[in-house]
């Protein structure tokens, strides 16, 4: 796995940006969910990743492509967090037409991320 980008709100506006390959955003979910790539043995561990995650995905799920895993991601944002994007990045959302699925996952994640950022920065 490559080196991630730093989680902070200038590489959320990157995801949302589109400056951030749909790889490279998949794999800072799976990070921060808790997925290890191992090298020595070339595959995933997840003795990190949160049990109801770890059950249903014993491998790290791919976003972009499947809606399912999005799904959950969503419902694993907490309620408060829900408008982060709006509310911190001043992000407006995509106007009818002009998005597609992948959009729509890429910009869930980017939230997700930023929630993950609001509850775990230092007090």
């Amino acid at each position: 796995m490559k080196d991630l980008p730093p989680l902070n709100t200038d590489t959320i506006n990157a995801i949302l940006n589109e400056e951030i390959d749909d790889e490279t955003v998949n794999q800072m979910v799976w990070y921060y969910l808790g997925y290890r790539y191992n090298e020595s043995s070339q595959t995933w561990e997840n003795s990190q990743v949160e049990p109801s995650w770890k059950e249903e995905y014993p491998q790290p799920p791919n976003f972009i492509e499947n809606r399912p895993p999005t799904v959950k991601l969503t419902r694993s944002i907490p309620k408060e967090n829900k408008q982060l994007l709006k509310e911190k990045l001043g992000f407006k959302g995509y106007k009818i037409g002009t998005f597609n699925p992948r959009d729509t996952r890429r910009a869930t994640m980017a939230n997700w991320l930023l929630s993950y950022l609001v509850l775990n920065a230092p007090s």
